[in-house]
C-alpha cells in the first residue's frame, strides 16, 4: 500500500467499512421447488450457495482499492451490497459519501424513455434535484457525444450508444465515492481513451475509488491497494503486483493459501516467485549482450539475447517456453512464447534438458524492468503450467533517447521544404 494510505494514520478517514459480509443464494432443482419453499409448503429443497463467505475490508478516503478474482468470485456481488442493489445475508456494510456505481451500465435506464429523460430519471434516483441535472446535463451530453440519438428511445441504440449515454451519466455527477466494474473496456477505442482520462482525474481530484477488473494493467496502474477474492473468501489482500501474483496463481489452479502471506513479502524479501506441476523445471536463465557476454544492463538499440534451460522429469507433450518484461510495478509490458513464434511443436522425453534462446533488438525504454520465465502447455484441453519464475531477474536498458511510453517505434523523420 502507498504510504498515504497508511493504515495507522487514516483510522478516521474509513469511508466504507465491510465487516463478516455474507451472501447466500438458495438454488433449486426445479421451478417449483422454489415455488413450495416461497409459500413454506417444503423446506430444504434447495442447496446453499454463498457468494461471499464473510468478508472484512476497510476502505480509506482518497485511495483506489482493486477487486480481482476468478468469474464467481464474488467481486459484482460484493459491489452491489456496498451501492445497496443487494442486501446480505449476515454482516455489516457503513458508506459515507456519495456514490455513483458503473456496475451493469445503464441497468436503471428506461428502455421507453429517450435519453435526456433517461438522464434526469438516473440523477434522480442517483439523489439530485433537477436544478443540479440541469447544470450536469451538457457535460453528459458531451462526454456521451452520440449527437441527436439522445432524443431518441433508448432501447433504438447500439450497445456503443447505450454504454456511452450509461458512462457518462455515472462518471459525471461529481460523486466522492466511484465504483467502477468492468466498465473501462467498452466501447471503441477513443471512448475507452476518454473514459481512462476520467478516471485519472478522479484519482488526481482525491476521490475514493473501487475497481474491479481483470485487465490486471490497469489494476497493477491505478490501484493502491488490491483485495483478491476466490469463490467467496477473501484470500489475500496488499500491493497491487504481489495480488497479481496471487490472482494468476488461481487461474492455474495452484495458489496454496498457506502461502499468501509468504507472496505479499515477496516485494520485501527480494524473492522471485515460482510455481508449477513440476513435470518440467527451469534449471537456469541469463541474458548475453549482442557479442555474446553475459549481461544485466543493455543498450537501447542493440540485439540481446535470453536464454532458458529447462529439465524434463517426465515426458510432456509440445511444451511451450516463454518469457515477459514487466516494470517494477507489474505492468507487463512485452513477451512472447514459442507457440505464438510457431517455433517448437514437439514432444520433449523425460530426462532430457533444453537450452531456449529468444533473440530480438531492445527497443524498450531506458529504465529498469523485470523478466519472468514460464514453461507450460496443454495436457488435453487443459492448459498446465510446468513452472514459472515471476521476477526471476532484472535488467536494465541504457538510453540516450526516449520517446512517449514504453517502446520506441524508431521513426526515421524527414523534415523538408515544399513550394
Amino acid at each position: 500500500m502507498n504510504d498515504s494510505f497508511n493504515k495507522n494514520e487514516k483510522l478516521n478517514d474509513v469511508v466504507i467499512s465491510v465487516k463478516g459480509l455474507k451472501k447466500m443464494y438458495k438454488l433449486y432443482k426445479k421451478p417449483s421447488d422454489r415455488l413450495l419453499d416461497a409459500f413454506g409448503l417444503k423446506k430444504h429443497n434447495y442447496t446453499e450457495h454463498y457468494a461471499l463467505k464473510g468478508v472484512d475490508i476497510d476502505i480509506y478516503k482518497g485511495e483506489t482499492i482493486g477487486i480481482i478474482g476468478t468469474n464467481g468470485s464474488g467481486k459484482s456481488t460484493i459491489l452491489k451490497i456496498i451501492t445497496g442493489v443487494l442486501n446480505p445475508t449476515e454482516g455489516d456494510v457503513k458508506v459515507e459519501g456519495r456514490i455513483s456505481a458503473l456496475l451493469e451500465l445503464g441497468a436503471g435506464f428506461n428502455q421507453e424513455y429517450n435519453g435526456i429523460e433517461n438522464i434526469y430519471l438516473n440523477g434522480t434516483m442517483m439523489g439530485f434535484s433537477k436544478k443540479e441535472i440541469d447544470e450536469r446535463l451538457q457535460d453528459i451530453l458531451d462526454f456521451a457525444d452520440i449527437g441527436d440519438y439522445v432524443y431518441q428511445p433508448v432501447k433504438t441504440y447500439s450497445s456503443g450508444m447505450f454504454v456511452r449515454l450509461a458512462f457518462a451519466v455515472a462518471i459525471n455527477i461529481d460523486p466522492e465515492i466511484l465504483i467502477v466494474d468492468e466498465a473501462l473496456s467498452v466501447g471503441d477505442v477513443f471512448f475507452q481513451s476518454k473514459c481512462y482520462h476520467k478516471f485519472e482525474e478522479f484519482k488526481r481530484s482525491g476521490k475514493t475509488i473501487i475497481f474491479v477488473s481483470h485487465d490486471l494493467s490497469s489494476i497493477s496502474k491505478y490501484c493502491d491497494r488490491v483485495m483478491v477474492l476466490n469463490k467467496g473468501d477473501k484470500v489475500a489482500e496488499g500491493k497491487p503486483k504481489e495480488m497479481i501474483d496471487v490472482y494468476k496463481q488461481i487461474l492455474v489452479g495452484q495458489y496454496d493459501a498457506g502461502k499468501s502471506e509468504e507472496l505479499i513479502d515477496v516485494e520485501k524479501n527480494h524473492e522471485l516467485l515460482e510455481y508449477g506441476s513440476g513435470e518440467a523445471k527451469i534449471i537456469d536463465y541469463y541474458i548475453t549482450d549482442s557479442k555474446g557476454l553475459k549481461t544485466q544492463a543493455l543498450i537501447k538499440g542493440s540485439e540481446f539475447t535470453i536464454h532458458m534451460k529447462v529439465h524434463f522429469d517426465k515426458t510432456v507433450d509440445k511444451p511451450i517456453f516463454a518469457y515477459k518484461f514487466v516494470n517494477p510495478k507489474g505492468v507487463e509490458i512485452t513477451g512472447t512464447n514459442t507457440m505464438f513464434e510457431k517455433a517448437f511443436l514437439e514432444t520433449v522425453e523425460g530426462g532430457k534438458t533444453l537450452e531456449i534462446t529468444f533473440t530480438q533488438d531492445m527497443n524498450l525504454q531506458g529504465g529498469e524492468y523485470l523478466i519472468s520465465f514460464g514453461c507450460t502447455g496443454y495436457q488435453m484441453d487443459t492448459f498446465v503450467v510446468y513452472h514459472r519464475l515471476y521476477y526471476a531477474m532484472s535488467v536494465a536498458v541504457i538510453s540516450d533517447k526516449d520517446t512517449v511510453g514504453y517502446y520506441d517505434m524508431n521513426s526515421k523523420i524527414t523534415v523538408k521544404e515544399v513550394e
